[in-house]
């Protein structure tokens, strides 16, 4: 923890306020803190007060020097095409002397929280938060808000029950206090298909070589017929594409491999075996294999790894394992540089400020998010400092749209996700593609899944409903940013901003080390999700970025104002569906194969629509994409 100093501006005052009690307090002029109070509380249980002995902990942001809306400005300055500044890109130390708070604004607000009765636990290294602990009076006379005990996602927390408040001269200097609200909130991988960490999973055959391949007449032993969907004859899913089938499909005849750029990878914890796996999957599959140096892994300590169950750790792996292998597929040649995150939670949010500290990528795919935008929203003004620094230092941010559609079914709300409907970064939705042997793409539509389950008598399809599809929607915290106007409607931020292959049914083949019931080894699957399109289209953005010979930040900006290198995504396709085959047992036929068919094109209440939607965005990028970035 830094050494606590005093200074002469304005102490004075800032003491007489904060030794103050909260409810005399009042008088005083006070500002809320935007986003503070938990949106779910009319959901909840309220089990009363919260103890004043009760301890807590939180984590309080600081306002940047010259306040957040000059920094957003800068932001889309430098990432605009046509703006003065566009590609005056600052080094971090550069963006600390201009934007870090200064060690004032540090030690004011350490006053205030320590006079309140707080202990400060430390500074982020920098200056981005100052942690404290205390306990429920102490809080409650600092933010001015009482901390009750409710029932909530299935565990009893601690909240304030109203927005937080601080001294308006106290709140200038302060942009969120996250921790107060003791929820978990808990990201997850935006991955379709599970990957289990105890149990192994591979595909069950039949399955087709490219799209279409084989017809799906017959079950796996060709001789018990199948029936026809609706009268036809739909063929089997792919046994998942490979690297030259998806160049051939995405960038052509290109000779661009993403040399001299480098894609980061954030996700959480770190796969043992990630070296070997992609070293494995890159020579059975026809890529280019790994240069010394080319995957870098920048990961915690064993002992630093936190919530390892509650975040199912082992199911991270698979992430990870995905979106290198991928993004090594699209672009051959680029650096990748994976940060394991400690935990699928604060250590997320620490492994980005990570990123834009070292400085070390050009572009920076993640593939998860929160279910929603309201379990976050305290947190927003922490994610977005992390997002304007990057932009400001040239580094592009992409996440995945999500997996649940509208979210209407997965959380009863219709709703986007976090950190993918935030206007500082790039939203990945999703599409399904038909790429046939040869890799020739012969139809793409969007990824939305409605599953139908071979009948017990084996005659007849069932409908068991929707299952999955990429997310997207009308944000309820972001108004439409500039970049969006005379492309969407409304105004709120839409999400996605554009698209790339995400359906499983039609997805990527991957190969990892997983643990099966006869040992630990390894093995090939298709995955697909948005976890999928969101590293695919980073790979597709290095070729941008090696064309382009410099760093582009913001993307949007790009996107929206040359739409040409995007081709739009239709619901023309060349079937309804593909029938599924799937061992019972993830693993083998020992206890049978389930059979299904899944539909295209049915993601929940979200239509693929000419021009922009909200399961594709502006569409899918086409090889003016390689020039798009000036």
């Amino acid at each position: 923890m830094r050494r606590i100093t005093t200074i002469g501006i304005g102490l004075a005052a800032l003491a007489g306020l904060s030794l103050t009690a909260a409810p005399a307090r009042a008088a005083e002029p006070s500002t809320p803190i935007p986003h503070s109070k938990p949106s779910w509380l009319s959901k909840a249980k309220h089990l009363g007060d919260a103890s004043g002995g009760a301890r807590t902990t939180a984590k309080v942001y600081l306002a940047p020097r010259g306040g957040i809306d000059a920094e957003k400005a800068a932001a889309l300055a430098v990432s605009t095409p046509g703006s003065a500044d566009y590609g005056r890109f600052l080094t971090p130390a550069q963006y600390r002397a201009r934007f870090a708070p200064t060690p004032a604004t540090v030690t004011t607000v350490e006053r205030y929280l320590t006079d309140a009765g707080l202990t400060v636990t430390g500074v982020e290294g920098s200056d981005r938060y100052i942690a404290v602990s205390g306990d429920v009076a102490a809080a409650t006379k600092a933010f001015a808000a009482p901390i009750g005990r409710f029932e909530h996602s299935g565990a009893t927390v601690q909240a304030p029950t109203t927005a937080l408040e601080l001294p308006t001269a106290i709140a200038g200097l302060v942009t969120a206090v996250t921790g107060l609200d003791t929820t978990p909130d808990l990201a997850k991988p935006a991955a379709a298909t599970p990957v289990p960490p105890d149990a192994g999973f591979r595909n069950a055959r039949p399955t087709s070589t490219g799209y279409g391949s084989l017809a799906a007449k017959y079950e796996a032993d060709f001789r018990t017929p199948l029936p026809k969907f609706q009268g036809r004859t739909l063929p089997y899913a792919v046994s998942g594409y490979t690297g030259p089938l998806l160049r051939s499909a995405y960038e052509g005849k290109t000779g661009l491999t993403g040399a001299g750029v480098t894609i980061g990878i954030v996700d959480a914890y770190a796969s043992p075996y990630i070296a070997q796996d992609a070293s494995k999957y890159a020579a059975a599959h026809g890529d280019a294999p790994y240069r010394s140096g080319q995957l870098a892994q920048v990961t915690q300590p064993a002992s630093a790894y936190d919530l390892l169950d509650e975040c199912d750790a082992g199911g991270w792996y698979g992430e990870e394992t995905l979106d290198v292998e991928i993004a090594h597929a699209m672009a051959p040649s680029a650096g990748i540089r994976y940060y394991g995150a400690k935990d699928c939670d604060q250590g997320l949010l620490d492994s980005l400020a990570q990123v834009v500290d070292q400085d070390q990528v050009d572009i920076v795919s993640n593939s998860w998010g929160d279910l929603g935008e309201q379990e976050s929203a305290d947190a927003v003004a922490a994610y977005e400092q992390v997002f304007l620094q990057g932009s400001l230092e040239g580094i592009s941010f992409l996440f995945s749209s999500g997996d649940d559609g509208d979210d209407l079914a997965a959380s009863g709300l219709k709703q986007v996700d976090y950190p993918s409907s935030d206007p500082y970064v790039t939203a990945v939705g999703g599409t399904s593609d038909a790429i046939d042997a040869s890799g020739t793409l012969l139809g793409r539509t969007g990824w939305g899944t409605v599953k139908e389950s071979l009948s017990t008598n084996g005659r007849s399809w069932t409908s068991d409903g929707f299952t999955s599809g990429a997310g997207g929607g009308s944000s309820s915290l972001f108004d439409k940013p500039a970049y969006q106007d005379g492309t969407v409607g409304g105004g709120a931020r839409q999400t996605p901003d554009v698209s790339a292959l995400a359906d499983p049914t039609t997805g990527f083949l991957v190969g990892q080390t997983q643990t099966f019931s006869d040992g630990v080894y390894y093995d090939e699957y298709r995955i697909g999700g948005t976890s999928l399109a969101s590293p695919l289209f980073a790979g597709l953005t290095a070729l941008s970025i090696q064309k382009a010979k410099h760093d582009v930040g913001l993307l949007n900006p790009t996107i929206y104002s040359t739409k040409s290198a995007f081709t739009d995504v239709t619901a023309t396709f060349p079937d309804v569906g593909n029938v599924r085959a799937d061992f019972a047992d993830s693993e083998d036929a020992a206890k049978g194969i389930l059979y299904s068919v899944r539909l295209f094109d049915e993601d929940s209440s979200l239509p693929v629509t000419a021009g922009y939607d909200n399961v594709t965005g502006v569409g899918t990028p086409n090889t003016k994409w390689f020039s798009a970035l000036q």
